[in-house]
């Protein structure tokens, strides 16, 4: 075992994973929040993976992208899930909690640890010479925010989510659509795009104007960065501005009239193999039921499912695939790892995964084992995939979703429809982690 200590700064739910998780496999932990002597806008108790906007970890059904996520979370002894167990209070499909008893039992697990040290102080830097592993969330401290942009260059630090919705390719309307670059430039199959004619587009217009929003929440302020305007304050300006921002249809040529559309929206695949398209500018502080409605009234994605809506908030992260290595230590800062929504996950149970991750990255290292991840074709695995292997031009905070899984990588899902597939995919899935564990176990990681 290398002699490095561990410092973990921030105890949400990235961060208690973590320390739970070495601590359990005999690492000395320390583990520092700055709550309560300082405290974030969002934050109400200085308990340790606090949930501060839902209750819940989505949906339990083991076909499910966030249900594969959890499996694979309790084979490597997630606290996070076991700490969900003893505080379940009725939620129908989704894991749902009493927020008192699950952080309460969270906070007396690693308070408890003869592992773990827990230090209340904010830290503002990493600790020279030992390993230092960030989960500071989306509300990371200024001074923490300076060092990063400092160590990422601040071009590669985010302060505001701008993340538009991720719509499932299978349930698009491909007749009511085509393929093309503006002006034929560059791969033809680059976007798919949804045109509008006239009625269709003010017919959009003049719901999304209405269409309820998500208010700010007290620690946010209403200011929006040129480049990730809603497209709702977009329409606001006047109803003729969306065609000349994120619904231009300049340089494109319908294949059906052979005539440019009157607006178009783009969409613009997610992987390579197309089983999932972004809609190109469309960030939004709709409500989610709102997105649904209003987005629906574009011919080609009427009846369209989501695997991720819009929103626009106050957010910290890096650019992952840019300043991340494949173990999620920092390229330049070798000691320094980050975990959590700092590195570009969403989501309450995305965040947990995220610290496991870290977690069993740095085990290795101490352990001078090489680095082992699990394969691109688990739920772990697609999800550091998205985070350290993104194209860094197009990086985006994402949920765990089935648009993350490259369908190339499973096997025998030709011809099947989406449930079977999704079922297929969910079962390969939890047989590759098995090996995959059943492999990390051999090589010490136990």
């Amino acid at each position: 075992m290398s002699n490095l200590r561990v410092h973990i700064v921030g105890g949400g739910l990235a961060g208690s994973e973590a320390a739970y998780f070495l601590a359990e496999r005999g690492v000395s932990v320390f583990l520092h929040e700055m709550r309560p002597i300082c405290t974030s806008p969002a934050h109400k108790s200085d308990l340790y993976a606090e949930l501060v906007c839902s209750n819940s970890f989505k949906s339990q059904s083991p076909d499910s992208a966030s249900g594969m996520l959890k499996a694979e979370m309790s084979q490597m002894g997630s606290i996070v899930l076991k700490s969900a167990a003893c505080a379940l209070v009725p939620g129908g499909e989704a894991l749902a909690v009493d927020r008192e008893i699950f952080a309460g039992h969270v906070s007396r697990s690693l308070k408890s640890h003869l592992n773990i040290s827990t230090i209340t102080q904010e830290v503002r830097t990493p600790f020279p010479g030992d390993i230092t592993l960030i989960s500071t969330g989306p509300l990371t401290s200024d001074k923490m925010s300076q060092w990063l942009a400092q160590a990422t260059h601040s071009d590669d630090l985010y302060f505001y989510d701008a993340i538009a919705p991720i719509v499932e390719s299978s349930t698009i309307d491909f007749n009511c659509a085509f393929l093309a670059n503006r002006y034929g430039k560059g791969d033809e199959d680059a976007y798919l795009n949804c045109p509008l004619n006239e009625s269709e587009y003010y017919q959009f217009i003049d719901a999304l104007i209405v269409a309820e929003k998500v208010p700010p929440k007290p620690f946010e302020k209403e200011k929006f960065f040129q480049g990730c305007q809603p497209i709702e304050a977009i329409a606001a300006t006047g109803k003729e501005s969306l065609r000349f921002g994120p619904m231009k249809p300049v340089g494109l040529r319908d294949p059906k009239t052979g005539e440019r559309p009157y607006a178009v929206i783009q969409l613009r695949p997610e992987n390579r193999a197309t089983t999932a398209y972004n809609m190109v500018g469309f960030q939004t502080k709709l409500k989610y039921g709102e997105q649904s409605k209003v987005f629906r009234l574009i011919p080609a994605l009427k009846n369209v499912e989501f695997l991720r809506l819009g929103s626009i908030h106050r957010n910290t992260y890096v650019c992952g695939p840019r300043v991340l290595r494949p173990d999620l230590s920092l390229k330049g800062n070798p000691l320094v790892y980050l975990a959590g929504q700092i590195t570009g996950v969403e989501g309450y149970l995305e965040s947990a995964a995220c610290g496991l991750l870290a977690a069993l990255f740095i085990l290795q290292r101490l352990r001078n084992l090489p680095h082992r991840a699990p394969p691109a074709n688990t739920a772990l695995g697609a999800l550091l995939k998205h985070i350290t292997a993104s194209k860094p031009e197009h990086y985006e905070p994402s949920n765990m979703h089935f648009g993350l899984f490259d369908p190339f990588l499973f096997e025998n899902l030709s011809g099947l429809k989406r449930d079977d597939l999704r079922k297929s995919m969910a079962s390969q899935a939890q047989d590759n982690f098995f090996h995959w564990k059943a492999h990390a176990l051999a090589l010490g990681l136990s």
